[in-house]
């Protein structure tokens, strides 16, 4: 029953698009924190203004039909948890693996969206992009979709993704792939407080439906048996078979992606690493909760603990 990937598994799926780097309450899941119903349902905090949720470019459709969305900050989780439903999901309905199950449509395999949305429209494209609102989930797609809200403690996100621009990602400018981290760590886009912010923004918009979830990283960590059955439960599967959930589960075991990673086991560029000699630039590196601890100075983690003062408590950080 063993999840296994071969060159034809993968084919077909396509490469997440490179980034372009240019100037210019609640329902909660195991103890995952409830959100408090009396938050108001506005959009974006200003200078983001109501229009900027329409996308009028064509990635937009790429974007659309999906019966659930999931959004995250860059380097909350999401590849591991992407690995475990589409091995789940394939395993289920007798299918080889593929990062994209949807494409055999098979019923009962969902549409799952995954976007970072409002924080690469923030820090991706030129204005240009930012203007048709290009890496937007169209509102009218989370108007009807299921949304999870995956969360991670800025401060370990805000290093992996120092990481991901400095080592592993060839299309970031020489002047960004220069900063130190502790320039980084105070940059306007790409700094604690630019994640912080997308946090606060997402949790504001979405707070007061009934279908919007938040995940917390570190309880999947925790304990990842049970909380992702309980996510499955959001997608439909409240009985998995268990032999097929134990071998998504292992499949999608931090050690075994590394492995499979390192042996280039992937054919889609979501999971291939910047130098294979570099383990920091690998897509699935560390996964270590509080390791942020290990990069930043003492100056620069209280910076970090300013900033996710500012975090909206219902996150519980």
């Amino acid at each position: 029953m063993a999840i296994e990937i071969t060159s034809q598994s993968l084919a077909g799926t396509p490469s997440e698009e490179p980034a372009v780097y240019k100037e210019s309450p609640a329902r909660a899941l195991s103890g995952f924190p409830a959100t408090d119903k009396s938050v108001s349902r506005s959009r974006f905090w200003h200078p983001t203004s109501r229009w900027t949720r329409r996308n009028f470019s064509s990635r937009a459709s790429a974007l659309s039909g999906g019966e659930v969305i999931i959004l995250s900050v860059p380097k909350s989780g999401r590849t591991w948890i992407r690995a475990f439903l589409c091995a789940y999901f394939c395993k289920r309905f007798g299918v080889e693996f593929t990062l994209r199950p949807e494409r055999y449509c098979q019923p009962g395999i969902p549409r799952l969206i995954f976007s970072h949305d409002l924080f690469e429209h923030r820090t991706k494209g030129d204005r240009w992009d930012r203007l048709r609102g290009k890496y937007l989930v169209p509102r009218r797609e989370l108007s009807r979709a299921k949304i999870i809200l995956l969360a991670r403690d800025p401060r370990d996100c805000f290093v992996s993704l120092y990481l991901q621009l400095t080592r592993r990602d060839p299309h970031a400018p020489v002047e960004l792939r220069r900063k130190s981290v502790s320039e980084m760590l105070r940059d306007r886009r790409f700094g604690v407080h630019a994640i912080v912010n997308t946090m606060n923004n997402w949790i504001k918009e979405f707070s007061g439906r009934d279908d919007f979830i938040v995940i917390r990283y570190e309880s999947l960590r925790a304990s990842p048996a049970e909380y992702f059955r309980d996510l499955l439960a959001v997608l439909g599967e409240s009985a998995p078979d268990m032999t097929m959930f134990h071998d998504a589960l292992e499949f999608s075991r931090f050690e075994n992606m590394q492995k499979l990673e390192a042996a280039g086991a992937f054919d889609s560029k979501i999971l291939h690493p910047g130098d294979v000699r570099d383990p920091e630039s690998f897509k699935v590196r560390r996964g270590k909760v509080g390791g942020y601890r290990e990069y930043l100075s003492a100056e620069d983690q209280k910076y970090a603990a300013d900033a996710l003062a500012e975090l909206d408590v219902r996150f519980g950080y």
